[in-house]
């Protein structure tokens, strides 16, 4: 007799947010991931429908003009959506959703969706940040140093979101930010008052 939340995750690349998403996944069965599209190429270990939803920007742009995006922004000269339908079924079934998305898409989210919770996760340090988007791979240098030029104007967004997590232990972050989804889904505005008179029983 609720209504889903629309869980939002966001954080400087390499800070641990898809990590973090499917931890979450494992161990929430009313939770779903909303699986996003976009033109950057598969980094290694990504799979098409699982990662993301891998497009060419001609049918992304097909898709903005059709309306089929909750948000969509260009975030490191590549496209990256939010398919809106998806999102709107699960929520509307009472079921939980998440999304791993940038800062830009986190403010459209919100502008469309007020009661979307928000979530911001922060490495321990800049120089943990860097460390790890070393390890993960795929990118060169030039990738990894502009990466970490723009870390820096997303640190600031922080401020701007609902709850900050810290990533310094990973299951620490998960646990913390279950609880966060499990209070706000409890919120008297997500009650649903006519199927409550419906079913009375």
């Amino acid at each position: 007799m609720r209504t889903g939340a629309l869980l939002i995750i966001s954080a400087p690349s390499g800070a641990g947010k898809t990590t973090i998403c499917r931890k979450l996944l494992a161990r929430r069965r009313d939770l779903r991931y909303s699986i996003s599209c976009t033109t950057r190429a598969p980094r290694p270990g990504e799979k098409n429908g699982r990662s993301y939803f891998f497009i060419g920007r001609e049918e992304f742009q097909r898709r903005i003009r059709r309306g089929e995006f909750l948000e969509w922004a260009v975030v490191h000269d590549e496209y990256y959506g939010t398919p809106k339908r998806f999102v709107e079924n699960e929520t509307a079934a009472g079921r939980h959703v998440v999304m791993a998305i940038d800062v830009q898409g986190a403010r459209a989210v919100r502008r469309r969706y007020p009661s979307a919770i928000l979530v911001f996760v922060l490495p321990p340090s800049l120089r943990a940040l860097k460390s790890r988007m070393t390890r993960r791979g795929g990118q060169d240098a030039d990738e990894t140093a502009k990466r970490l030029a723009n870390s820096r104007g997303e640190l600031a967004a922080a401020k701007d979101y609902d709850y900050a997590v810290v990533n310094d232990d990973l299951q620490k972050a998960v646990e913390q930010i279950s609880c966060i989804l499990t209070a706000e889904s409890l919120r008297t505005s997500r009650l649903d008052a006519a199927r409550m008179i419906a079913s009375p029983d």
